[in-house]
């Protein structure tokens, strides 16, 4: 039995194969063209090579339901839509007007005409009307009505999402007459973030606690929701703008929110915006929002939803591929590779589940990047590496293929002794050492003991967390701290 029969092999048919795959019934197409037929043969779709509009070929089909008529061609789509609907008279026939040409003979054989032009026009009408459009032009009003400099800040350590949505907001700023700056507390250590920062030359300013912020005029925050939770602006600071995909855990103030928790970035919400004004989107910008996207969806196989894919499709063709390979290949210092050695010897594995210390360190971003590199290992599903810098032990975690959210077991594990929190697969804790322990008598002393408390007390949140398939609704990913990628997770 048939129930969806595309006739031709155009653009539209493809892109309609894609849309219906997985729906109920079956789909057939018939198409003139053996390079294409064979194509699509490959891709797994029952195909026949044939003529479709030819009443001989479509004799031999049955019990069709939808006829879809989607050649690029108009003249050719009149002939196969008026044969195919002497054929199959029953049949909801859907037919595609082509690039150009008279639709009028469709329009008299078809339930339904697509009309490209119509399509596109349709299309502009919802950038610049209805709810979608009217967020994005309160967000140009928020942003032009904003004296002196914007300080776009982003959460401490920022990783890649936070420093393009950081510029990317700037850039609507500048679009809508105000100036502004992307700003971050703390460092940016990571090898591939600092490519690129460095190779897209962005401008970004670093902020300390010495900095007077009175010089700016407004405050927004990207990739995170609430001031002096995950950065380091006072508690009562106003903002004026909060763009952020992650479930906020207090309230969020500002005048402009765009908290959309159902997307997979926050640069796939600044491509959002960007689409919606019709700002143009420059290499730098572009490359950066959609390696912002990549990374926070873990190259979309993470929480990714349509409209993730839909931002990346945008940009990709504004993207410096050339600068983008180099950002995600950048080389590793030497002390990245000591603290990966340091972690292999040290590891302690108990199931699928490996637990390491490196020791002292001075670039926390070493713990993420060796936590990934062990999780590739054979049998092992989750690794947490932990450091010590100064006063504070850093732990970063990672883990796939599990029923368990990762960033729950840290926070079950370390809240009662320091703070912890993350995404299901990838989280962070810091534990201030003395507060957590105590005074020691020598680094052996603390070194054992922190050890101790670090196994022990994840292995026991780890093996006594509920399943994904027991919990109610948990928030996943939500800010808090920085627990994403150079943030210390």
């Amino acid at each position: 039995m048939v129930t969806r029969l595309f006739l031709g092999c155009g653009v539209v048919t493809q892109r309609l194969l894609e849309a219906t795959e997985g729906w109920t019934g079956s789909a057939r197409v018939v198409c003139d063209a053996e390079s294409r037929v064979a194509t699509l043969r490959e891709e797994g779709v029952d195909a026949t090579v044939g003529d479709p509009s030819d009443a001989e070929t479509l004799a031999g089909l049955a019990d069709v339901g939808v006829v879809v008529v989607a050649s690029d061609d108009t003249e050719r789509n009149q002939r196969i839509a008026t044969a195919a609907r002497r054929r199959f008279p029953d049949a909801f026939l859907l037919a595609y007007a082509g690039r150009d040409g008279d639709t009028e003979v469709l329009r008299s054989v078809a339930d339904r005409v697509v009309d490209p032009v119509d399509a596109v026009a349709t299309r502009a009408v919802d950038q610049v009307t209805g709810e979608a459009a009217e967020d994005s032009l309160r967000l140009r009003r928020v942003l032009a009505e904003i004296d002196g400099p914007l300080a776009v800040v982003m959460h401490d350590n920022p990783d890649p999402d936070a420093i393009a949505s950081a510029v990317a907001l700037c850039r609507l700023a500048e679009a809508a007459g105000t100036d502004a700056e992307a700003c971050y507390y703390g460092e940016i250590s990571h090898q591939e973030n600092r490519a690129m920062v460095n190779l897209l030359d962005l401008d970004l300013r670093t902020l300390g606690p010495e900095d007077d912020l009175g010089q700016f005029g407004g405050f927004a925050l990207v990739d995170h929701a609430r001031p002096s939770v995950n950065d380091q602006l006072p508690e009562e600071i106003h903002v004026d703008i909060v763009v952020d995909h992650h479930p906020p855990r207090g309230p969020v103030q500002g005048r402009y929110q765009d908290l959309r928790t159902d997307v997979g970035s926050t640069s796939t919400l600044l491509t959002d915006h960007f689409g919606r004004l019709g700002v143009p989107l420059d290499e730098p910008i572009a490359t950066a929002l959609l390696y912002g996207i990549q990374i926070d969806t873990d190259e979309f196989r993470r929480e990714a939803s349509r409209l993730d894919f839909e931002a990346a499709a945008r940009l990709l063709p504004h993207v410096d591929e050339a600068v983008l390979d180099r950002i995600e290949s950048p080389s590793v210092d030497g002390e990245t590779m000591d603290t990966l050695a340091r972690a292999i010897e040290n590891r302690e594995v108990r199931g699928s589940v490996l637990v390491t210390g490196v020791g002292s360190i001075s670039d926390r971003d070493a713990l993420p990047q060796a936590a990934d590199k062990l999780l590739t290992m054979d049998g092992i599903t989750c690794t947490l590496v932990y450091g010590f810098i100064d006063d504070v032990t850093y732990v970063s975690a990672r883990a796939r293929s599990t029923d368990v959210d990762l960033g729950e077991t840290l926070r079950a594990a370390f809240d009662q002794i320091g703070s912890a929190g993350g995404h299901a697969d990838m989280a962070g804790a810091q534990i201030p050492v003395t507060q957590a322990f105590g005074e020691f008598a020598d680094d052996d002393e603390r070194d054992g003991a922190i050890r101790d408390v670090i196994t022990d007390r994840f292995f026991d949140a780890w093996y006594e967390r509920p399943r994904d398939h027991d919990l109610m609704t948990v928030p996943r990913g939500a800010p808090g701290l920085p627990f994403d990628r150079d943030d210390g997770s």
